[in-house]
């Protein structure tokens, strides 16, 4: 009796592990670190965020491509801003038909705490083509200030 001719695909689950393995370092790495500020908490994804600084502000940006603005929540709690927000699997194609389904989808949950040099009711937020950007101005005496040295 022959059975059907089955395609061997050794990289199938790999993405299955390897998110396994991500949720294990982050439950460590949050077990020995709990005040670390950034919390990977209840989502079924984390979109990519950078964080930079500037001299008058920092900037988080957060990849949520498929996302609309009004899909998005930004919250601040006790120094510490939180993004939220839900990408919806759109079904142009019955489920049955997809062979693989590799972008993410479901709700997300990003937390970081924020410094104390910072200015909360100046927080601005833009959301263009994917990126959320935000805004978060430093206080003015948090401010570096140069002194110039003059001759005498």
């Amino acid at each position: 009796m022959i059975r059907g001719l089955r395609v061997l695909d050794p990289w199938k689950d790999f993405g299955s592990l390897q998110e396994r393995i991500n949720r294990m370092f982050d439950d460590t790495i949050r077990t020995l670190y709990p005040t670390d500020g950034e919390e990977l908490e209840k989502g079924t994804w984390a979109p990519a965020v950078d964080i930079y600084e500037t001299n008058d502000s920092f900037v988080v940006s957060a990849d949520l491509p498929g996302l609309n603005k009004d899909e998005i929540q930004i919250d601040l709690k006790d120094n510490t801003l939180t993004l939220k927000g839900e990408k919806k699997f759109e079904e142009k194609v019955s489920k049955d038909n997809y062979i693989r389904v590799e972008r993410a989808y479901g709700s997300f949950v990003r937390s970081f705490t924020l410094p104390q040099n910072v200015d909360p009711e100046k927080i601005k937020a833009k959301y263009k083509e994917g990126v959320l950007e935000i805004t978060i101005p430093k206080k003015e005496e948090a401010k570096p200030k140069q002194i110039k040295v003059e001759l005498s």
